[in-house]
């Protein structure tokens, strides 16, 4: 009778470590709607890759580019549903939805990537914004200055954007309104046929989307708009189930990867900035320089952006200045 009951008790031990050890283990969806031969879904991928060898393969993940799984508008909510169990997108594409986060996309003269990457994950540090309460967020990055491109003509001053039709998406389509041209909120998936068609005379966009998205092969002038220069924050975010699901060892390592995956992104900006102008120059493009004077036009141009801005937060009881003043003091940094 001791016996059997010791049998009994091993073989519950077993089966107990056994359900333990299965439970610890977990395959994750990754939606991205980069497609897979762009810079930031390569390193996307490694991301996947380098959780995978850290957590010694205990996590696995299944990885979906080009919109596969869910396209760029759906990727936040789909990660929240449990369609996919961490996605990358950007936060314009849900516009009025992150309203602390949506300062960082502000036309406030951004010159790099790296800048970008560092100020929003400083504004999430710093404020903890209850909009992305509903899921677990892993980081953020930002593309270098978002310049204007077109094809009509080039544009050095106020006047030459009149009448021109821009594809753009959150506060850089309040951009191209407030300096005169007519934005077009698209998707950047959809802009490279947009401007094939005619459909938009040009695109508010980093330079690197020439090469990346291929849009110096439809665009000839890109003006530099620096002094206005906005940014497009990205999330890559947890569903916040699975995310509690994870050990805390599992969920250290993670973290300890995504800041070193945030720096990588911002760099990624800059590096893909440069070869963005190389590839637009090839296909014979051309830089336009603002003209004398033209700064602070565009710099007063663009306060109304700013200014509504502040003004559509306040609604919802977010002190818009307190979160721009805190972007222009790590900008100043």
């Amino acid at each position: 009778m001791m016996k059997s009951l010791k049998v009994i008790c091993t073989m519950a031990l077993v089966t107990l470590a056994f359900v333990s050890h299965a439970a610890a283990e977990m395959t994750l969806s990754y939606s991205n709607f980069f497609p897979p031969t762009h810079v930031q879904s390569q390193l996307a991928e490694e991301w996947c890759r380098e959780v995978e060898a850290r957590t010694n393969g205990k996590i696995k993940i299944n990885y979906y580019p080009g919109g596969t799984l869910t396209d760029a508008k759906q990727a936040y909510d789909g990660t929240v549903d449990g369609i996919t169990d961490i996605a990358l997108s950007a936060l314009a594409y849900s516009r009025g939805r992150f309203p602390v986060m949506a300062a960082v996309d502000l036309p406030l003269g951004y010159t790099t990537g790296t800048q970008a990457t560092a100020v929003a994950n400083a504004v999430f540090n710093e404020f903890s914004p209850r909009e992305l309460r509903d899921v677990q967020p892993m980081y953020f990055h930002a593309h270098g200055p978002g310049l204007l491109f077109d094809t009509p003509r080039p544009v050095a001053k106020l006047e030459d954007i009149q009448g021109l039709k821009i594809r753009a998406t959150g506060n850089s389509a309040k951009l191209v309104n407030a300096l005169g041209g007519t934005a077009v909120a698209q998707s950047m998936p959809a802009t490279y046929q947009s401007l094939q068609k005619g459909v938009v005379d040009g695109s508010m966009h980093p330079i690197e989307s020439n090469k990346g998205w291929k849009l110096a092969e439809v665009v000839k002038f890109g003006t530099e708009s620096y002094p206005v220069a906005y940014t497009t924050t990205f999330f890559v975010v947890m569903n916040k189930d699975k995310w509690n699901e994870l050990d805390a060892d599992t969920q250290r390592i993670i973290t300890e990867i995504n800041k070193e995956w945030a720096v990588k992104h911002g760099e990624a900006w800059d590096a893909a900035d440069e070869a963005g102008k190389q590839f637009f120059l090839q296909k014979g493009g051309t830089f336009v320089p603002l003209a004398e004077g033209e700064a602070d036009r565009w710099v007063e141009a663009a306060l109304p952006v700013i200014k509504e801005y502040q003004s559509d937060v306040a609604k919802k009881k977010i002190d818009g200045q307190k979160v721009i003043d805190f972007i222009l003091k790590e900008l100043a940094q």
